[in-house]
């Protein structure tokens, strides 16, 4: 059958199976060692990259969702691999529980996010990827392989593989106590941004912001826009932080109160195709300049807001933290328009503050990159050559990178 992916940029033709246990896993990439073709597991489809496409075997997590064990006292939480990062918000809060941080969609399987190293925003919390505590997943061999901390240089290739390790069937990630939290959405001008900018970040738990280019950007992304205020060259900032027990719960758009799992999310439509780096956190600010003068002065087409966030550095080999915590960048290119020649130019950019990438988002990184931008790249290539001889779980987007 075709497979699609949620942005409609990616698509093949292949076999598509979803498994309902581990056992029915072994034996579908036992099948596809036997028949010498590709297997590749798909969450829910979020990634705008063909790290899923092949024209073997599609395995969908869908058939394997929900929380399989809740350890109150260490906090952590094992899940079936296809649980939606929105599956943990009730179970976890029931137990007192919540996930320590999550970014504006929450309709991604949690495997998926972890694979790609999924991530929110603040310069004291990680991704995903760095919460992974344990995992158990069926390798290049057709076995099961349990991986914990007692196993850690497995353990940090486990946590970004991108799914070239095998496919996982459970995972155990680290939470935190259940906290609610206060919202504030405002507009500033870039300038005062700019002013304030390691005050802002480092003064609050999650700051973000869009920097809207145009007076249509808003609007591509539903951003609500006080009523005949300009919108060139401003900022819609998003601020949250904790709510102490004194505060109510609140629905006032822009200044909730409420539940962390229920704040986060945003609702956006699929009219965006994303490229997104990732600059050391230092020469953040120095590399959204950068940016903003790129489009202004050469990209007038390029009206999609121009979002920056921060992430805490974490230890996994191929994550995009690695041993530093950074400023991400993301850009977008409006589908049906041939966005390539701006991407493109962005990458030249943002190359020249050693960024990395995000493996769920479009990108141009080559081996040589790899190697220069990841330090331990050569480590993950020997353990998934150990783990997948056969390269059952490369595809043609991943192979030249990692084969």
């Amino acid at each position: 059958m075709t497979w699609t992916n949620w942005a409609e940029n990616q698509t093949c033709a292949a076999r598509v199976v979803t498994p309902a246990s581990e056992d029915e896993v072994v034996a579908e990439v036992r099948r596809a060692l036997a028949a010498g073709s590709g297997l590749r597991a798909a969450g829910a489809g979020h990634s705008f990259t063909p790290v899923v496409t092949t024209d073997g075997t599609i395995l969908d997590a869908d058939g394997l969702r929900g929380i399989v064990h809740v350890d109150t006292a260490r906090g952590l939480v094992t899940a079936l691999p296809g649980t939606t990062v929105a599956g943990f918000g009730d179970p976890l809060w029931a137990a007192g529980l919540a996930l320590a941080n999550q970014g504006d969609i929450d309709t991604q399987a949690i495997a998926g996010a972890i694979a790609t190293g999924t991530h929110g925003s603040g310069n004291a919390l990680p991704s995903f990827s760095a919460t992974m505590r344990a995992c158990r997943l069926v390798d290049g061999h057709g076995e099961i392989v349990e991986i914990d901390e007692s196993r850690p240089d497995l353990l940090r290739a486990a946590q970004v593989a991108i799914g070239m390790l095998g496919v996982m069937t459970s995972v155990t990630i680290e939470v935190c106590p259940a906290y609610r939290l206060s919202e504030r959405i405002e507009h500033r001008p870039f300038g005062e941004v700019l002013a304030d900018w390691d005050a802002l970040f480092a003064g609050h738990r999650h700051f973000s912001f869009f920097w809207l280019p145009s007076e249509a950007s808003a609007e591509l992304y539903g951003l609500a826009t006080p009523p005949g205020q300009r919108m060139t060259d401003t900022c819609y900032v998003k601020v949250y932080d904790e709510a102490g027990d004194d505060l109510p719960d609140d629905v006032t758009p822009g200044r909730r109160v409420d539940r962390s799992y229920r704040i986060y999310p945003g609702e956006f439509d699929t009219n965006f195709h994303e490229l997104e780096y990732f600059v050391p956190l230092e020469r953040g600010r120095e590399a959204v300049e950068a940016m903003r003068e790129l489009m202004l002065a050469s990209q007038p087409d390029a009206i999609f807001p121009l979002e920056v966030r921060t992430v805490a550095a974490d230890d996994a080999h191929l994550s995009s933290n690695y041993r530093r915590a950074t400023t991400v960048i993301s850009v977008s290119g409006m589908p049906g328009q041939d966005y390539w020649p701006y991407l493109r130019a962005v990458d030249r950019l943002l190359g020249e503050f050693d960024a990395r990438v995000h493996w769920g988002k479009l990108h141009f990184l080559t081996r040589e990159q790899l190697a220069e931008r990841y330090p331990e790249s050569e480590a993950f290539i020997a353990l998934r050559r150990e783990r997948d001889p056969n390269g059952v779980f490369l595809n043609d987007h991943l192979r030249p990178l990692f084969e």
